[in-house]
């Protein structure tokens, strides 16, 4: 005997489930607050800030589109099954299909092809987010254990500088360093193209900025160069992306997008507080850990 399901009137029923889906779409969006709306038009990607994080948006929204394809497809193969091959009487035998060649080869090149094209795409992306020009400004940046150091030159940039010990892009220059007790903020001019040059004196980091769209990895032994273009002023925040230690979750600090005036006199401001140096302070007997711990040889990320 058939498993015996109870019929429910047809047409009946169609308006109990449309008005029930109705009343579920209006509560679902009236539950949403003006930031919720924010979030879903931007698919939860936050607001673009830079001349490069468009194209990481644009990578993201895009896949949206391709994984919202492929569920109707697969959703519609599925009930279309569920429709088509559905068992008519108790006594109905399906008949048996061992493989279905045009599916088969449909469900093997799709994916391959869109994978092709997810490849493409990404790497276009990539290569503008990792692309290297001549900067505006360029920042010295060290991520220690466990805040960062913010070093701003002052004077006449040379763009050819590579950052090394010696042949650093400016002749003096301006820092902020955080501590466990302050997140350091990291200022930067509008409309100004600038390099961070990354630096670790102990572990792996990762400099991240939200609103870049773009973040890094800021490796020891090695100086890893990131650049954007800020487009819009205003107030962000920033943070460590790798898991670097014990306090990795107080790696913070702020970012700040100013006018080329108010860019220029923060650094005078730091220059009247006594924050200056002839070279960028990048680690090793520049480096401070946190506030309150004893420091000494055992400790990790200690001074050397």
């Amino acid at each position: 005997m058939g498993l015996q399901v109870p019929k429910i009137a047809g047409a009946p029923a169609r308006r109990v489930l449309r008005v029930a889906v109705l009343g579920a779409a209006m509560l679902v969006l009236a539950g949403c607050s003006e930031a919720d709306q924010h979030q879903i038009k931007n698919l939860a990607m936050p607001d673009r800030i830079t001349e490069q994080g468009p194209y990481t948006y644009e990578l993201w929204k895009w896949a949206w589109v391709a994984a919202m394809i492929t569920g109707v497809i697969v959703w519609g193969l599925i009930f279309y099954a569920v429709v088509k091959f559905r068992r008519r009487s108790d006594d109905e035998v399906p008949r048996q299909t061992r493989y279905n060649l045009p599916l088969e080869v449909f469900y093997t090149i799709a994916p391959v092809l869109m994978c092709i094209v997810f490849f493409f795409h990404t790497v276009r992306v990539q290569d503008i987010q990792t692309e290297l020009s001549t900067p505006d400004v360029t920042v010295e940046v060290t991520g220690q254990q466990w805040s960062w150091t913010f070093n701003h030159g002052v004077g006449e940039e040379n763009p050819d500088a590579t950052g090394e010990p010696g042949d650093y892009a400016y002749g003096s220059y301006v820092y902020t360093s955080g501590d466990g007790s302050e997140i350091p903020t990291l200022v930067l001019p509008v409309d100004q193209r600038i390099q961070f040059n990354l630096r670790s004196p102990d572990v792996i980091h990762n400099f991240g900025v939200p609103s870049f769209l773009t973040r890094m990895d800021v490796i020891p032994g090695r100086i890893n160069k990131l650049q954007v273009t800020p487009t819009v002023e205003g107030d962000y925040v920033g943070k460590c992306y790798e898991l670097c230690g014990v306090y990795h979750s107080r790696m913070l600090f702020k970012v700040k997008v100013v006018s080329q005036e108010e860019y220029e006199q923060y650094k005078s401001d730091l220059a009247d507080a006594g924050n200056t140096a002839e070279q960028p302070l990048i680690g090793g007997a520049d480096t401070t850990t946190q506030a309150g711990l004893a420091e000494d040889d055992n400790q990790e990320g200690s001074q050397e």
